[in-house]
């Protein structure tokens, strides 16, 4: 392990194969050129990769997906953190974010709270009833009814890749059939190459920003339902959300080129 630099993580799950895979790679020095990045992230197709270099006893992070490199990504950083053990800080586009240790493999992650603001919305759902709609730093989110309607979305993908957004939030109060979750979503971002995301960390940054004052609570277990499906921790406090979730190596390796 100690002679890897690239890695692959499935994170917000304990289970190989689960949660939402991310490349991890670990660099000794300055960055590649970013189109080198952009490069590896599209060979290794996962939603994001993140490129982490040291600063002093701290970290620079960046992550890509395979189209372009974003501000903000939680799984990826979930993934950096798990591979690099123990309590981090990094630096990043969206400032500077710090990951904790947290007991039985969840590690914490200190984001930047996004509340949501209300948007009107073109329908972009099959007819689906949106029951509201609001907009974060980068996503829309539109609550449906039910959580069985969050399963059975399915989104016009060329009319998402079109909308003045990263993509969209899907979401609805669970209904008891996952788990503890007390709320669940799903997350569309075709115009970044990811139709649909299996777990996104960011994301729950607006839903923590919509979900929690809606419902008086400061605290909430999410469920994300893609076909892999994940499972978050929330904690809003103040201008920040902690996320917390866990992960799993599934891959260690060198790069050769």
């Amino acid at each position: 392990m100690e002679d890897s630099n690239l890695y692959i993580v499935d994170a917000f799950t304990d289970q190989p194969f689960r949660g939402n895979p991310a490349g991890v790679m670990l660099l000794s020095s300055d960055f590649p050129a970013d189109s080198w990045m952009q490069t590896l992230a599209a060979e290794l197709r996962h939603s994001e990769t993140a490129f982490v270099r040291p600063r002093g006893q701290e970290w620079e992070l960046r992550w890509f997906t395979p189209t372009a490199e974003v501000d903000l990504c939680g799984h990826a950083t979930l993934a950096t953190a798990h591979v690099l053990g123990g309590d981090n800080v990094f630096h990043t586009r969206s400032g500077v974010l710090r990951t904790t240790a947290t007991g039985e493999g969840w590690i914490r992650m200190d984001f930047p709270a996004d509340p949501p603001s209300p948007i009107e919305y073109q329908d972009v759902l099959d007819g689906m009833e949106v029951s509201a709609a609001v907009r974060g730093v980068s996503d829309i989110l539109v609550r449906v009814a039910s959580a069985d309607h969050v399963r059975s979305v399915q989104p016009d993908m060329e009319a998402l890749a079109k909308l003045p957004a990263r993509g969209i939030i899907v979401t609805a109060l669970g209904d008891g059939t996952d788990g503890e979750a007390d709320i669940v979503s799903r997350c569309f971002y075709p115009a970044f190459g990811v139709p649909e995301d299996p777990v996104t960390g960011s994301a729950h940054c607006t839903l923590a920003g919509y979900w929690c004052p809606l419902l008086g609570r400061d605290k909430l277990v999410a469920q994300q339902l893609s076909p892999r499906g994940g499972t978050l921790r929330l904690f809003l406090d103040g201008d920040r959300v902690h996320l917390e979730g866990r992960a799993v190596t599934i891959l260690a390796g060198r790069i050769q080129v």
